[in-house]
């Protein structure tokens, strides 16, 4: 499997994507584990916290490109994707993120749904969408331009600019910055330290905190993905693609 589960003590389950000699590229396989792992995660009472992270240098490059492609003909293989960034939305439990390296595309905008993210100085940042001829995916088109405003979001989402650890900790992307040898070990403490918490009041403060923009971060999620997948089969989607897989 490309997406290990690692139970930790006190209710703490880590989610691993494991394809380091790929940069922890997502394929749609990964994504269908990643959607089955959340979704026990959220069903089972024993876990309390759950910690996405990658093997390797880097946190996860983005989609495979050459299995993106090879599946973007068929509508039901970028339905799991969508599916993932719903449950990234719903999900009830803290969901915490321990990055480092590179953290392209989806590996930047699902930081956007997790509660808390420890990052290592190590860190760069990209959403190169409108470089590949497409659109800003995972509700980042929403959640960016909230926090920074329009101008800003659109040096990140439109320009595609890479940024480091600072300037996640500036854009509300990471709330700790470590060494990278120290990554493992300040993640994990900041997930105990949650898991320590009651349980159920966690997740009640939790959905307060989320839930007055819910539905309407599902709406923009799912008006990214219609114009996302139109952008798939453009001659500008396509000369990117293929110019990224010939360099």
């Amino acid at each position: 499997m490309s997406v290990e589960r690692i139970e930790h003590p006190l209710g703490i389950v880590e989610l691993r994507l494991s394809r380091p000699e790929k940069k922890n590229a997502l394929t749609q396989a990964m994504y269908g584990q990643l959607v089955e792992l959340l979704s026990a995660a959220a069903e089972d009472s024993d876990t309390h916290v759950v910690l996405l992270s990658g093997a390797g240098e880097a946190f996860c490059a983005g989609n495979d490109i050459a299995d993106f492609l090879n599946g973007a003909s068929d509508p039901t293989q970028l339905q799991i994707i969508v599916q993932f960034l719903h449950t990234l939305v719903d999900f009830p439990k803290p969901l915490l993120a321990a990055v480092q390296g590179d953290a392209v595309g989806i590996g930047t905008t699902l930081l956007l749904h997790c509660d808390l993210v420890v990052a290592a100085d190590s860190l760069k940042c990209q959403m190169p969408f409108v470089r590949l001829g497409l659109v800003p995916e995972g509700g980042s088109s929403l959640l960016i331009t909230q926090r920074l405003g329009q101008r800003q979001a659109f040096e990140l989402l439109i320009e595609g600019r890479p940024f480091g650890a600072e300037q996640a900790m500036q854009v509300g992307l990471a709330n700790q910055i470590v060494a990278t040898a120290e990554l493992a070990t300040a993640a994990l403490a900041r997930a105990t330290a949650i898991a320590t918490l009651p349980p159920e009041a966690v997740r009640l403060s939790k959905r307060l905190l989320k839930e007055k923009q819910r539905e309407e971060l599902h709406r923009v999620i799912d008006t990214e993905a219609t114009l996302f997948a139109k952008r798939l089969s453009s001659a500008e989607a396509q000369a990117a693609f293929k110019a990224f897989l010939q360099g």
